[in-house]
């Protein structure tokens, strides 16, 4: 008697966990009613086990670890989110129906669910995973490489593409504060130009426009387009030591203080070649015996060898600053000047 009653129990246990187990195809739909309002799946720890941590499964999740909560102070989690949210829309509206059952995109809030956190042996924050389709409970994810890659959305879709092979056309929605902006200063310029009509002397300043196209030129070279196109940081700290880093370490990413940076020392090379040209014209009115110069830097009647020289020095030593950004950026980047 005790013997059926054991058999009995057993069966039973065996019916209420095969009864709890969900098939693939009901974690299919599942997931298919979570995401039809939003792209991301948000995991509290019972979703997290059926969805993720759980099999059968035939596709796959991927999931970004984050702190979201203005209590928890990382400055990067809100960017990285948002470029992992047009990741995950683009995946949304330009994947065929069953490159979107392939692949999901999910996000874990610490403050939502530590227990996920402590599971997963996470400290830090934000963290991007990626669980295949056949990756047991216990064996470890792929993890992308902010750190290398950056967390831009092209990166996040190449990284999926790699894992998954499920190709992703990232879609940006459209930014109209530039052309407000532009179509705001050309009609400040239209209004200055009719107010001074008697007296446009000045548009025919040469340094007027030499600055001006110089300017110009450190707004192109130094990044600032893509910063109105990406919305960077202005720096992100060191989630461990707290240190603030101006510069990002991937060659995807940029922090505004970078392109600040990069802008600044091309400007002090640029006067640097100014200043060895002034010496040149300098010299050349000595011998001619003009003593009237026009040059830049006339007011501060300087030797022309003292030029020359200040402007090599500020060439040979911001020439080499910038070299070390770029080797910051380039792992591996060979030449150095000055400064390693």
């Amino acid at each position: 008697m005790e013997v059926k009653i054991c058999l009995l129990v057993a069966v039973f246990g065996i019916f209420s966990i095969s009864a709890q187990v969900q098939t693939i195809e009901e974690k299919v739909q599942g997931l298919a009613d979570l995401t039809a309002r939003s792209p991301i799946v948000k995991f509290n720890l019972d979703k997290w086990k059926t969805y993720v941590r759980s099999q059968p499964r035939n596709y796959s999740m991927v999931v970004m670890f984050t702190a979201l909560s203005s209590s928890v102070n990382c400055p990067i989690c809100r960017p990285a989110y948002e470029e992992f949210l047009i990741a995950a829309n683009s995946h949304r509206y330009t994947s065929s129906e069953s490159d979107k059952k392939k692949v999901y995109f999910g996000i874990v809030d610490y403050e939502d669910a530590p227990q996920i956190f402590q599971q997963m042996n996470l400290n830090t924050a934000p963290i991007l995973y990626h669980f295949g389709a056949k990756l047991g409970a216990k064996k470890k994810p792929e993890q992308m490489d902010f750190q290398r890659q950056g967390f831009d959305a092209d990166a996040i879709g190449k990284f999926v593409t790699d894992q998954t092979e499920v190709h992703i056309r990232i879609l940006r929605p459209p930014n109209y504060t530039a052309p407000v902006v532009i179509i705001l200063l050309a009609g400040l310029v239209l209004g200055l130009l009719y107010l001074k009509r008697n007296s446009l002397d000045f548009l025919f300043n040469r340094t007027t426009w030499g600055v001006v196209c110089l300017a110009i030129t450190f707004i192109f070279m130094s990044g600032q387009m893509w910063n109105h196109i990406r919305g960077p940081p202005f720096m992100i700290s060191n989630p461990n030591t707290k240190e603030a880093s101006f510069i990002h370490g991937s060659t995807q990413f940029q922090l505004v203080a970078e392109t600040y940076i990069v802008a600044a020392l091309y400007c002090v090379i640029t006067v640097g070649f100014i200043c060895i040209n002034e010496a040149a014209d300098v010299s050349n009115n000595d011998k001619n015996k003009q003593n009237k110069s026009k040059g830049l830097f006339a007011q501060f009647n300087l030797h022309p060898n003292t030029l020359a020289i200040i402007g090599l020095v500020a060439i040979c030593v911001f020439f080499s600053f910038l070299l070390s950004v770029f080797r910051s950026k380039y792992r591996g980047y060979p030449y150095s000047f000055l400064f390693s």
